[in-house]
Order: structure tokens, then C-alpha cells, then sequence
């Protein structure tokens, strides 16, 4: 912050003057489990479960459905954009986050339960009001919670907990993931889960409720562990000023923050760079299973069990990745991850029935029976390895990279800004898979798009000094 100037609003001052709090075990726990409560959203509503179902049951044409749920993606994204920062800048003025947590709480947890209605041939207009309600307070309570972690500890354990954390969420992500797989969703054909037993509640694979239960169980399970953090984790003071004033002080301390921009190069340059990188990874993850699913045919237990792989090399991925950051650095870490990213993009689109690499390697098409018997899907797999590994640490050691980069009293605007530059251009990533697909006709050349904005995100952040405070 530039010296001699003054907070807009005199009773939040003592907020900028807080130096990291005196936290718990049970204090840090609780938030790190904010990541174990949120993710099953996005393994198996956004990645995995939910959105394959979208894509090639609630529509006849795969390609069609698949540039839908892309502009499903695209109008979020565009609300996430617009007022994320807004939003950062909103609480560094109030102080307290779990307010804003909370009331995007609810918003979440009746959007997701709503999912159960969207059965086949129903119309697209429910799950995609309810994606998009979702996603924007998903997302919005990320801002929150991300922006409490550099008052919660150390900067040396910044990386370190921030990929525990990570880590800890792709855990809970799986566990629900497995439980789908194991206990909820059956095949059509047998009626039976892929451990041969009949589905819990009488769901009927038919109908789509395997997949269509997801929405009410990541609701509960959201309910449930978020509690921990309410209970344990500190916040910081309340203030306690009128809605108009605190949405005039936001505004400004948004605008000082872009001023501040034009200062502080390297911030800008690290905004920049992972706006567009983050636009790739966020498009892999929503649009790799619906891809399969297009082009194998997967249906849930097939993409469940290979979001159950993905997941756990994930978690060992943030578990590594947790320890090399305090060693290597968070910048490291990003810039190798990205790599994987380009690589496995890479792979999977060129990988389709009786070949990979775009046709430099054939492949058997004979199906060997059970699940992914395709030489195709196997390679398929091993290329989604690469994501499993990369994906997680690539966003956790991007949070800790902008967490050491910062001070206390200013984490919520420019964790709002942060937030803006993972969403500013994120209808790109996805409008330009869905537009290009239906250009073209083909899913593969739609997904070629992604390539792009991840390697254009690598060699900006090679080009960012780190921490990103410091001069370029």
C-alpha cells in the first residue's frame, strides 16, 4: 500500500493495522477443510459425474451438449468476472469473511439441490440456471476463504498449507466420487454398481437419477463440513457499517488497487499470466469428461472410476507438491505443472478410437470387454495421469504464489482480483471450445483451443518474478 494513504472509512482502519492471528490447530483445520467441503462440487457435479450426464443424456446430439454446458460455464464465468473483485475489495472493508461465506452458503446448497430435477428430457433451462447459480457462489466463497489464509499462518507454510489443503479437498472429492461409483450409479445394461451391488435408494440408471443425486449429496456434504470452519477459524473484526457504505468503500479500494497496478509490475504481469493459464485449466476440468463421454461413450461408472484415478493422483500430486513449494517455490511448481497440463492436452485430444498422437501410433480397436477395453481409452487414461498430477498443485501453488506476495491488510482485494483473473476471461476458454466445436463439427478441434491459453499462461509466468511483489 503507498505511503500516507488513508482507508476511505475511519472505524476500518484498525482492520489494515492486524498482523496474522493467533490460530488453533482445530482454527486451521477448519479452514483447510473449507477445500475437503467444496470440492465435491467440482469432481463430481462440474468434472466428472454431472456435467458428462449433461452433456450426453440430457441432449441427443454430444456436440451440441457439449457446447452448451460450455456456455453454461461462459455465463458464470462472466458474473465471477465481474464482481469478484468487487466482492474482495467489499470485505477488506467489513473485515469479517464468514458472512459472505455463509451467505453464499445457501445460495450453493439450494442450487445443487435442485440438480435432482433434471431428468432426461426435461428442459436445459433448470441445471443451467442451477450450474450457473452454483458456480458464481462456489466461487464467490473461494475469495473469502482464500483471503483469510495470509493472517492464519507463517509466510514460510503459506505453500505448504495451502497444497495440504488442496490436497485435502481432492480427497474428499474422491471419497464422494467413490461412493457414487460404488454405491449409487449402476449400468443401464445390468442394473448393478461397479461392485455388483444394487444401487442405494432404488436409483434408476435409466432415468438418470444416478447421476442427478450427485446435486443433493455435494449440497449435505458442503453443509456438513463447512461447519468446522464457522466454529474453529478466526475472522477478522466485523465492522459494523451500512451496505451502501461498505459497496462505496469496495469500489474504491478496487479502484486504488488497479492504480496500484500500474506500480507494482510484477503483480500485474502474475494477474495477467494466470487469467490465462487458469482459463485452460478451469476448461480442462469442466470439459475433459464431457470429451470422453462424447467420444467413448463413457457413462457414469466409467467416468467415475476415472475421476477416482485422476483424484488420487491428485492428492498424491498436492501432498508432494505441498513440500517442494517450501523448497522450490511456488513458482516452480506452477511453471512445471503447466507443462504437464500442455503435454496431457496435448495427448488427449489426439487421441481418438484406433489411435493417439493424431494418428502417429495406431491402436487395436478390439474392446477386451469391462471397463476402458480400448487400447484408445487406456491411452486416454494415462494422459489424463499427466492432468491428475498437475492440476491440483498448479492452483494450489498459484494461491500461495499471490499469498506470499501480499500483505495482510490488502489479501481481500487482490484475492478479489485474483479471483477476477481466473474468471475474467474464463468464458473464453469455454466459449471458445463450444464455438469451434460447433463450427467445426468436432469436439477434438474445439478442444485444440485449450492448448492455447495454457501455453500462452507458461511462458508469461516464466517472464514473472516471484514473490510478484517485487519489480520485473
Amino acid at each position: 500500500m503507498p505511503p500516507g494513504r488513508e482507508r476511505d472509512l475511519h472505524d476500518i482502519k484498525a482492520i489494515d493495522g492486524e498482523r496474522r492471528q493467533d490460530v488453533s490447530r482445530a482454527g486451521l483445520w477448519g479452514w483447510m477443510l473449507f477445500d475437503w467441503a467444496a470440492q465435491p462440487f467440482f469432481t463430481v457435479i462440474t468434472t466428472f459425474i454431472f456435467g458428462p450426464y449433461f452433456v450426453s443424456r440430457l441432449t441427443s446430439d454430444a456436440d451440441y451438449g457439449q457446447a452448451m454446458w460450455g456456455y453454461t460455464l461462459t455465463v458464470s464465468g462472466i458474473v465471477i468476472a465481474i464482481l469478484s473483485p468487487i466482492l474482495g475489495s467489499i470485505a477488506d472493508a467489513t473485515g469479517a469473511r464468514k458472512p459472505w461465506i455463509a451467505f453464499f452458503a445457501v445460495i450453493k446448497i439450494a442450487a445443487l439441490s435442485a440438480l435432482w430435477f433434471a431428468a432426461p428430457g426435461s428442459p436445459l433451462v433448470v441445471p443451467f440456471l442451477c450450474i450457473v447459480l452454483a458456480t458464481i457462489a462456489a466461487e464467490f466463497s473461494i475469495v473469502f476463504n482464500d483471503s483469510m489464509l495470509p493472517k492464519l499462518v507463517d509466510e514460510p507454510e503459506i505453500g505448504r498449507i495451502s497444497n495440504l489443503a488442496w490436497g485435502i479437498g481432492y480427497l474428499g472429492g474422491m471419497i464422494v466420487l467413490i461412493a457414487v461409483v460404488a454405491l449409487l450409479a449402476a449400468s443401464p445394461e445390468t442394473g448393478k454398481t461397479v461392485i455388483g451391488l444394487s444401487p442405494l435408494f432404488g436409483l434408476d440408471p435409466v432415468a438418470g437419477e444416478d447421476a442427478r443425486i450427485t446435486g443433493p449429496i455435494s449440497a449435505l456434504w458442503y453443509l456438513v463440513f463447512i461447519l468446522p470452519m464457522f466454529l474453529f477459524t478466526p475472522d477478522a473484526k466485523r465492522v459494523s457499517i451500512s451496505a451502501g457504505t461498505a459497496v462505496r468503500a469496495g469500489f474504491r479500494e478496487l479502484g486504488h488497487a488497479l492504480a496500484e497496478l500500474r506500480q507494482r509490475d510484477g503483480m500485474l504481469r502474475f494477474l495477467i499470466a494466470r487469467m490465462i493459464y487458469q482459463d485452460g485449466v478451469n476448461g480442462l476440468l469442466a470439459l475433459g469428461g464431457t470429451f470422453a463421454a462424447g467420444m467413448f461413450g463413457w457413462r457414469t461408472v466409467e467416468l467415475g472410476v476415472y475421476g477416482i484415478i485422476l483424484n488420487v493422483v491428485a492428492i498424491g500430486g498436492c501432498l508432494y507438491a505441498s513440500r517442494l513449494d517450501r523448497k522450490l517455490g511456488s513458482k516452480t511448481i506452477v511453471v512445471f505443472s503447466l507443462v504437464c497440463l500442455v503435454a496431457a492436452t496435448l495427448g488427449i485430444v489426439s487421441t481418438g478410437p484406433g489411435y493417439t498422437l493424431f494418428g502417429l501410433l495406431p491402436l487395436s480397436t478390439a474392446d477386451s470387454g469391462g471397463l476402458f477395453g480400448t487400447a484408445a481409452e487406456k491411452a486416454y487414461i494415462v494422459f489424463g495421469l499427466l492432468v491428475g498430477i498437475a492440476f491440483g498443485p498448479v492452483q494450489a501453488s498459484s494461491r500461495s504464489y499471490l499469498a506470499r506476495s501480499v500483505s495482510p491488510d490488502e489479501a481481500g482485494r487482490y484475492f478479489g482480483l485474483y479471483a477476477l483473473s481466473g474468471r475474467a476471461t474464463s468464458f473464453l476458454a469455454p466459449a471458445s471450445v463450444a464455438t469451434i466445436t460447433l463450427a467445426t463439427g468436432s469436439a477434438r478441434i474445439g478442444m485444440m483451443a485449450l492448448v492455447v491459453f495454457l501455453g500462452l499462461g507458461l511462458m508469461l509466468i516464466l517472464r514473472t518474478p516471484y514473490p510478484a511483489s517485487k519489480q520485473a
